[in-house]
């Protein structure tokens, strides 16, 4: 493969899909308008993206020895990811989530994380020859760990996605990452209280490395070089927010691969992600690149 290969390491999730018409808060029962069954989880999903805009991904993690892992697979095989990396476990089950979805397209996650072992080893044993970039994230820290690891000692390029996992976990992936992307709830939760600005400074703590977090509709604060630069999101009618977050890192790595700078490729994934929300549909709702390039060349965006 040559080296637009984009190694994306952590978990493949069975999404169960109620559509609501309002998040329920604590001690309500409310109505379902709609379910669905389909799959996620930020790395698998991240694969698809790719595939769809062009690049080529692999996807190293792990399922269960049951039918929601065969049918991920044939799905993820479908859209055009590489799944020679992942590891079929005898005991335990496939990941699964709990996904709430309003009108708005907002979305509440719940996740099981523990029906799969942790461990790491069942990884491939190879390194990363053809990859021009790799993606982690901190829900299978293990994993992560070792894919930067390998990433940093061939000179690859690698990209962070930082939501969930415990402080000291974020701590010690961020020291190994190159591009290092929260999600808003993700950096409230490593850092603290205070704005964005201060919060990214807290945690490059002097480092030259990018920093970033993304915000939905507010776009994304980049930290680059020590100066803060904004990257507005495009307008569209959301209709589920579900792996947009995912999706943006999948585009994100995508674009470094291609040599955009990072503020190039944080556009192409704030367009990505934009259609991802106005298309929903899951895996199915990925857009292509020429969507993609129509809403680069013409989209309205938020202030920023």
């Amino acid at each position: 493969m040559s080296g637009r290969l984009i190694v994306c390491v952590g978990n493949l999730v069975q999404d169960e899909v109620f559509e609501v018409e309002a998040l329920p808060s604590a001690g309500i029962k409310t109505g379902v308008l709609g379910y669905t069954e389909r799959f996620g989880g930020p790395a698998a999903t991240a694969a698809v993206a790719i595939c769809h805009l062009g690049g080529q991904a692999s996807y190293w993690g792990r399922v269960g020895a049951d039918a929601a892992g065969e049918t991920g697979l044939r799905l993820l095989r479908g859209h055009g990811v590489d799944c020679s990396g992942v590891a079929i476990l005898s005991e335990g089950r496939t990941l699964r989530a709990i996904v709430l979805v309003d009108r708005r397209g907002e979305r509440s996650i719940v996740s099981n994380r523990r029906s799969l072992s942790q461990d790491a080893s069942v990884l491939p044993q190879g390194g990363l020859d053809g990859a021009g970039a790799v993606l982690a994230d901190t829900r299978w820290p293990g994993g992560a760990e070792i894919v930067l690891d390998r990433a940093h000692a061939a000179g690859i390029p690698s990209v962070l996605d930082v939501d969930g996992g415990t402080p000291e976990d974020t701590r010690r992936l961020i020291a190994k990452a190159d591009h290092i992307v929260f999600s808003a709830e993700g950096l409230r939760d490593y850092a603290g209280d205070g704005s964005a600005e201060e919060l990214l400074r807290r945690c490059a703590d002097g480092s030259d490395k990018v920093f970033a977090v993304t915000r939905g509709s507010a776009g994304s604060l980049w930290l680059i070089g020590g100066e803060f630069v904004g990257v507005p999101a495009f307008k569209v009618a959301a209709k589920d927010t579900t792996g947009c977050g995912d999706v943006f890192h999948g585009a994100y790595a995508l674009g470094l691969c291609e040599g955009q700078s990072p503020l190039e490729a944080a556009r192409l994934a704030a367009a990505v992600a934009a259609l991802k929300a106005e298309r929903a549909n899951g895996w199915d709702g990925m857009p292509d690149r020429a969507a993609v390039r129509a809403l680069l060349a013409t989209g309205e965006t938020y202030p920023n």
